[in-house]
């Protein structure tokens, strides 16, 4: 699916979200708090089986974390600080996220293994950044091969997680036992995916 890769395309539907934020002032690391207090109230009401409730917060919780960008660019409040602060409110939520729901409804190995791949999915990208030297930005962010490559990452996880919490809710089959479970499979595979490409295209020994 890779929804990350029509990012472009896809801010035609979250951008006017943006501006009006970014007309009441508030400051995009704020925003980004913001993303991380709603994804922690998402993980509590699936603590606490309020499905859907925890549904709204986790889908609020992944919009904000878009916003936080477009309120940067549009009030030029762009930082480094600010790029490294969404990573981390990212990987802190999906991790309350996923160890939350894994624990409860699959059990500790399958949420660590959901934790584990997500947080080695995204952050495959800034070792990347580091030890092959991807640094050029394009409007604040990083233009990298690992972009296009993969087809399971964050928004797909919380679409899937979503769908699946709604199943579960009204005892449909294929509930959050099933979801969890498929989550850490395709962004396992998705990684793979990754790490091949890698492999690859800078797999070469250096070159004394």
């Amino acid at each position: 699916m890779n929804l990350t890769k029509r990012r472009e395309s896809l801010k035609k539907l979250y951008t006017p979200l943006g501006v009006a934020l970014y007309r009441l002032h508030l400051p995009p690391n704020f925003i980004t708090l913001l993303s991380v207090i709603t994804g922690m109230l998402s993980a509590y009401f699936f603590w606490h089986g309020k499905l859907l409730t925890a549904v709204g917060f986790l889908l609020l919780s992944g919009l904000l974390d878009l916003m936080d960008g477009v309120v940067a660019r549009l009030s030029e409040r762009a930082s480094k600080f600010g790029a490294v602060f969404d990573w981390l409110a990212d990987k802190w939520v999906d991790g309350f996220v996923l160890g939350t729901v894994g624990y409860l409804y699959a059990g500790p190995f399958t949420a660590i293994l959901a934790i584990t791949a997500s947080m080695l999915h995204s952050f495959i990208k800034p070792v990347v950044y580091s030890e092959i030297g991807y640094s050029a930005r394009i409007k604040g962010k990083i233009q990298d091969p690992l972009e296009g490559v993969g087809f399971f990452g964050r928004p797909e996880t919380h679409l899937t997680l979503a769908l699946f919490a709604v199943l579960e809710r009204f005892n449909m089959p294929l509930g959050l036992s099933f979801g969890i479970k498929l989550i850490a499979l395709l962004t396992l595979l998705s990684l793979f995916l990754r790490i091949a490409y890698l492999y690859k295209h800078f797999g070469k020994v250096y070159e004394e």
